[in-house]
Protein backbone atom coordinates (compact mmCIF):
# COMPACT_ATOMS: atom_id res chain seq x y z
CA UNK A 1 0.00 0.00 0.00
CA UNK A 2 1.13 3.50 -0.83
CA UNK A 3 0.41 6.37 1.53
CA UNK A 4 -1.08 9.38 -0.25
CA UNK A 5 -2.57 12.73 0.66
CA UNK A 6 -5.23 14.86 -0.94
CA UNK A 7 -3.07 17.27 -2.91
CA UNK A 8 -5.96 19.35 -4.22
CA UNK A 9 -9.36 19.34 -5.86
CA UNK A 10 -9.76 20.83 -9.31
CA UNK A 11 -12.12 20.82 -12.25
CA UNK A 12 -11.20 19.05 -15.47
CA UNK A 13 -11.41 21.79 -18.12
CA UNK A 14 -12.52 19.37 -20.84
CA UNK A 15 -15.44 17.75 -19.02
CA UNK A 16 -16.10 20.38 -16.33
CA UNK A 17 -16.03 17.48 -13.87
CA UNK A 18 -14.38 17.84 -10.46
CA UNK A 19 -11.47 15.60 -9.67
CA UNK A 20 -9.28 15.02 -6.67
CA UNK A 21 -5.54 14.59 -7.01
CA UNK A 22 -3.88 12.16 -4.60
CA UNK A 23 -0.12 12.42 -4.24
CA UNK A 24 2.26 9.90 -2.72
CA UNK A 25 3.58 11.24 0.61
CA UNK A 26 6.90 9.40 0.44
CA UNK A 27 9.05 8.00 -2.31
CA UNK A 28 8.71 9.31 -5.83
CA UNK A 29 5.79 11.67 -5.26
CA UNK A 30 3.62 9.91 -7.82
CA UNK A 31 0.12 11.23 -8.32
CA UNK A 32 -3.25 9.96 -9.47
CA UNK A 33 -6.57 11.65 -10.04
CA UNK A 34 -10.11 10.44 -9.47
CA UNK A 35 -13.16 12.08 -11.02
CA UNK A 36 -15.75 12.86 -8.36
CA UNK A 37 -19.15 14.50 -8.14
CA UNK A 38 -19.73 18.18 -7.40
CA UNK A 39 -21.22 17.56 -3.92
CA UNK A 40 -18.25 15.40 -2.90
CA UNK A 41 -15.80 17.95 -4.32
CA UNK A 42 -17.52 20.64 -2.28
CA UNK A 43 -17.41 18.45 0.83
CA UNK A 44 -13.67 17.79 0.41
CA UNK A 45 -12.86 21.46 -0.24
CA UNK A 46 -14.98 22.59 2.72
CA UNK A 47 -13.00 20.22 4.97
CA UNK A 48 -9.61 21.16 3.51
CA UNK A 49 -10.34 24.88 3.86
CA UNK A 50 -12.11 24.52 7.24
CA UNK A 51 -15.40 25.95 5.97
CA UNK A 52 -18.35 25.08 8.17
CA UNK A 53 -21.82 24.67 6.73
CA UNK A 54 -24.67 25.95 8.91
CA UNK A 55 -25.86 22.35 9.30
CA UNK A 56 -23.71 19.22 9.12
CA UNK A 57 -23.06 17.85 5.65
CA UNK A 58 -23.39 14.09 5.18
CA UNK A 59 -19.69 13.48 5.81
CA UNK A 60 -19.79 15.63 8.96
CA UNK A 61 -22.77 13.59 10.12
CA UNK A 62 -20.92 10.33 9.51
CA UNK A 63 -17.89 11.63 11.42
CA UNK A 64 -20.13 12.63 14.35
CA UNK A 65 -22.02 9.31 14.36
CA UNK A 66 -18.79 7.31 14.36
CA UNK A 67 -17.39 9.41 17.23
CA UNK A 68 -20.63 9.05 19.19
CA UNK A 69 -20.59 5.25 18.98
CA UNK A 70 -16.85 5.07 19.67
CA UNK A 71 -15.68 3.94 16.25
CA UNK A 72 -12.45 5.32 14.78
CA UNK A 73 -11.53 5.51 11.11
CA UNK A 74 -8.13 3.80 11.10
CA UNK A 75 -7.45 4.50 7.46
CA UNK A 76 -8.98 4.79 4.01
CA UNK A 77 -7.87 2.52 1.17
CA UNK A 78 -8.40 3.11 -2.55
CA UNK A 79 -8.50 -0.60 -3.19
CA UNK A 80 -9.41 -1.28 -6.78
CA UNK A 81 -9.81 0.12 -10.27
CA UNK A 82 -12.24 -1.69 -12.59
CA UNK A 83 -12.47 -0.06 -15.99
CA UNK A 84 -12.65 3.59 -15.07
CA UNK A 85 -14.36 3.05 -11.71
CA UNK A 86 -12.40 3.29 -8.46
CA UNK A 87 -13.39 1.43 -5.31
CA UNK A 88 -12.46 2.24 -1.74
CA UNK A 89 -12.76 0.92 1.78
CA UNK A 90 -13.10 2.50 5.18
CA UNK A 91 -11.12 0.60 7.79
CA UNK A 92 -12.79 1.10 11.15
CA UNK A 93 -11.98 0.11 14.72
CA UNK A 94 -14.00 0.23 17.90
CA UNK A 95 -14.67 -1.81 21.03
CA UNK A 96 -11.85 -4.21 20.22
CA UNK A 97 -13.25 -5.03 16.78
CA UNK A 98 -12.19 -3.98 13.28
CA UNK A 99 -14.29 -3.62 10.15
CA UNK A 100 -13.82 -2.84 6.50
CA UNK A 101 -16.68 -1.08 4.72
CA UNK A 102 -16.84 -0.68 0.95
CA UNK A 103 -17.53 2.85 -0.27
CA UNK A 104 -16.96 5.33 -3.05
CA UNK A 105 -13.49 6.92 -2.99
CA UNK A 106 -15.01 10.40 -2.96
CA UNK A 107 -16.96 9.64 0.23
CA UNK A 108 -13.95 7.96 1.81
CA UNK A 109 -11.75 10.96 1.02
CA UNK A 110 -14.34 13.46 2.28
CA UNK A 111 -14.45 11.56 5.57
CA UNK A 112 -10.67 11.07 5.71
CA UNK A 113 -9.93 14.79 5.48
CA UNK A 114 -12.44 15.39 8.30
CA UNK A 115 -11.03 12.79 10.70
CA UNK A 116 -7.45 13.32 9.49
CA UNK A 117 -6.76 9.62 8.99
CA UNK A 118 -4.17 8.08 6.70
CA UNK A 119 -5.10 7.43 3.08
CA UNK A 120 -3.60 4.51 1.16
CA UNK A 121 -3.76 3.35 -2.45
CA UNK A 122 -3.06 -0.24 -3.54
CA UNK A 123 0.16 -0.33 -5.60
CA UNK A 124 -1.54 -1.80 -8.70
CA UNK A 125 -4.19 0.91 -8.60
CA UNK A 126 -1.55 3.64 -8.36
CA UNK A 127 0.34 2.12 -11.29
CA UNK A 128 -2.82 1.92 -13.41
CA UNK A 129 -4.04 5.42 -12.55
CA UNK A 130 -0.71 7.22 -12.47
CA UNK A 131 -0.85 10.79 -13.71
CA UNK A 132 1.97 11.60 -16.07
CA UNK A 133 4.14 14.35 -14.67
CA UNK A 134 5.06 15.69 -18.11
CA UNK A 135 2.28 18.27 -18.34
CA UNK A 136 -0.63 15.84 -17.97
CA UNK A 137 -0.93 16.19 -14.24
CA UNK A 138 -2.90 18.89 -12.55
CA UNK A 139 -0.44 21.45 -11.22
CA UNK A 140 1.15 21.18 -7.81
CA UNK A 141 2.03 24.59 -6.51
CA UNK A 142 2.98 27.66 -8.47
CA UNK A 143 0.89 29.99 -10.61
CA UNK A 144 -0.87 27.21 -12.58
CA UNK A 145 -2.07 25.58 -9.37
CA UNK A 146 -3.33 28.90 -8.08
CA UNK A 147 -5.24 29.53 -11.32
CA UNK A 148 -6.81 26.07 -11.13
CA UNK A 149 -7.74 26.57 -7.49
CA UNK A 150 -9.19 30.00 -8.34
CA UNK A 151 -11.46 28.34 -10.92
CA UNK A 152 -12.62 25.87 -8.29
CA UNK A 153 -13.08 28.64 -5.70
CA UNK A 154 -15.35 30.41 -8.18
CA UNK A 155 -17.40 27.22 -8.37
CA UNK A 156 -17.45 26.95 -4.57
CA UNK A 157 -18.52 30.58 -4.30
CA UNK A 158 -21.66 29.76 -6.27
CA UNK A 159 -22.61 27.17 -3.65
CA UNK A 160 -24.36 28.44 -0.55
CA UNK A 161 -23.97 26.42 2.66
CA UNK A 162 -27.71 27.06 3.12
CA UNK A 163 -28.26 24.93 -0.01
CA UNK A 164 -27.36 21.94 2.17
CA UNK A 165 -29.88 22.75 4.91
CA UNK A 166 -33.11 20.79 4.88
Amino acid sequence: MIEVEVDHVTVDPTTNTPMVLLRETKGRGRAMSIFIGHPEATAIVFALEHIEAPRPLTHDLLKDVLATVGVEVEYVLVSELRGSTFYAELHLRGGGDSWSVSCRPSDALALAVRVQCTIFVVEDVMDAALVEEEGDSPPRGGEDAEATMEDFRQFINTVNPEDFAS
